[in-house]
């Protein structure tokens, strides 16, 4: 068994998440402050990635980055953390996509140098990055849906972005999203009643 540092915060959903204060290399390719809880009042996801330069990684931030004007639709920001310095972030920004690098991406990139963050937000790894951790905060800061994949395993951006389709739905509504559930489809209302109409027309194919 992979032994990882346990912080006792590894589920942090219906938590606030815990704030934090860094420096950031922001979309503009500035280097700033960035203050999680600033950003209340919109939908956030927070998303931590081992290390710069390396090879799995890049793949997910620019998937991030190529779905940035879906996110921003639906009124959310996206905030990428790992434990590199500003200035490490910067060279992977300048360095092309098709040298290895990222290129120029639309959402701020926090340094944890001191690798606080990961570590309040329970997803260190026993060697010191971070694990592939994807978290949805709702407008009041709280986390509604997390994801924590192992090194090795990159992530779902899209689905990222239908946990984002789904949470807005059920606050807009009231109706709770079955498995597989993407917008425009039934949803369910949340009684006994709801779940045998809904599993009427729908168990076959879910």
């Amino acid at each position: 068994m992979t032994d990882c540092c346990n912080t006792g915060l590894n589920v942090l959903v219906t938590r606030e998440a815990p704030d934090f204060t860094a420096q950031a290399v922001m979309a503009d390719g500035s280097i700033g402050e960035l203050t999680l809880s600033a950003l209340r009042g919109k939908y956030v996801v927070v998303f931590f990635w081992p290390l710069d330069n390396t090879f799995v990684c890049p793949t997910e931030i620019i998937a991030f980055h190529n779905r940035l004007e879906k996110f921003k639709e639906r009124g959310c920001d996206v905030v990428g953390v790992s434990i590199d310095s500003v200035f490490s972030h910067i060279a992977w920004r300048n360095t092309a996509v098709e040298d290895g690098g990222i290129g120029p991406v639309g959402f701020p990139m926090v340094s944890d140098l001191k690798q606080e963050i990961c570590a309040a937000w329970g997803i260190q790894h026993a060697n010191g990055p971070a694990l592939r951790g994807t978290f949805l905060l709702d407008k009041d800061g709280v986390v509604r849906h997390q994801v924590v994949n192992d090194l090795p395993l990159g992530r779902n951006v899209d689905e990222a972005l239908r946990m984002v389709d789904a949470l807005a739905f059920f606050e807009a509504n009231g109706e709770v999203c079955p498995a597989g559930w993407t917008q425009g489809e039934d949803a369910m209302t949340p009684n006994a009643e709801g779940v045998a109409d809904y599993l009427a027309t729908k168990a076959g194919s879910l």
